[in-house]
């Protein structure tokens, strides 16, 4: 008898290395495939070198856990076409910006075609009936598959007794009674799959590791939407990035929170506005969203934005050197600016 070969859409989550122990239980080969959309908090993170409050880095759990638990991993990137789907879902959104049912649609349209490459016969899934209100519950499953165009090549190892049987358990590929009944959102059964499989390690959920189901990322988002009625893609990605002020001539100021931020911003500095102390403290990007310069009054503003996150002097004041960006500097002249710290109310009054 041919040896089944499957893909397995893994996040690095329980419920995701659970589904793949069951499906090898049975003697399946399993590839896991790890999707990169560039909105991962937690790879977000890693990429810019952020480190927990420990001190420790942040680790991508798809690429911890697959190399634990000893089953291959393949990441692929899928940010290119993922702008369009957060800017036009044609499911909706969840309560935040998250486009469940057509990301997972997307995730799927791209796992079809790698099981097509490397000769699999299905999909694997993580995912748990009735887990998660948008997307995991029976009707949106079904428009997920059929978007994507793998109805029937979709088994769900958690939920699989609950769901209609699908092509791989129809054929005899699967024993369909060596899968599970879960539902919901419970977590008893799965721990006591875990201990049967001696997974003694896993990301604890957390409402997913997703910018875009994030309450402050969705906040940001629709802050720009509203005051400029539209947003670029790099403009969607600077959104997972430090503290945002919306001044009162409309510039968008972005300061960093960490020694990580700080470099991604540095990295993109010639693009934008750039303001750094001469000193220790934060740095900070600019767009103004009126003409292509700031005014003197966005300039002192952006210096005491800088002040108030910067090691100053006793009087609370600290010298600011705002840039031009790689494009207007031979127009524009680098500037030093006294900055003061700003009161609280002020600050609170521009924070988006």
């Amino acid at each position: 008898m041919k040896k089944r070969k499957v893909v397995a859409l893994y996040s690095g989550g329980l419920d995701s290395t659970l589904a793949i122990k069951l499906i090898q239980s049975q003697g399946i080969e399993v590839i896991a495939l790890h999707f990169y959309t560039g909105f991962c908090i937690t790879e977000t993170k890693r990429r810019r070198g952020e480190k927990k409050e420990d001190g420790s880095h942040f680790m991508n759990p798809a690429l911890k856990y697959a190399a634990k638990y000893g089953f291959p991993l393949e990441i692929i990137d899928i940010s290119e076409g993922y702008f369009d789907i957060i800017q036009n879902p044609k499911y909706g959104y969840g309560s935040n910006i998250n486009p469940c049912i057509d990301c997972r649609a997307y995730m799927y349209k791209h796992a079809k075609r790698y099981m097509e490459e490397i000769g699999a016969d299905f999909i694997i899934s993580g995912e748990v009936l009735n887990q998660r209100p948008m997307s995991q519950h029976l009707k949106a499953m079904k428009i997920i598959e059929k978007e994507a165009g793998v109805e029937g090549l979709v088994v769900k190892p958690l939920s699989a007794k609950l769901l209609p049987p699908t092509i791989p358990e129809i054929k005899g590929w699967i024993d369909r009674e060596k899968l599970e009944n879960i539902s919901g959102r419970s977590r008893k059964r799965q721990i006591e799959l875990a201990k049967r499989f001696g997974i003694d390690e896993y990301e604890q959920p957390a409402g997913g590791c997703c910018y875009l189901t994030d309450e402050n990322f969705a906040r940001k988002y629709k802050e720009v939407i509203a005051v400029e009625n539209f947003i670029t893609k790099d403009e969607l990605y600077l959104l997972t990035i430090g503290r945002h002020f919306r001044l009162p001539s409309k510039t968008k100021v972005i300061i960093t929170r960490n020694e990580g931020e700080g470099n991604f911003i540095k990295g993109i500095r010639k693009k934008y506005w750039y303001a750094e102390p001469i000193g220790k403290g934060a740095v900070a990007i600019a767009r103004p969203i009126v003409g292509e310069t700031l005014t003197e009054e966005d300039k002192k503003q952006i210096a005491d934005l800088i002040a108030r996150y910067s090691k100053t002097d006793e009087e609370g004041k600290i010298e600011v050197k705002i840039i031009p960006p790689s494009h207007l500097e031979n127009k524009y002249k680098e500037d030093i600016i006294l900055g003061q710290k700003l009161q609280e109310e002020i600050l609170e009054n521009w924070r988006v």
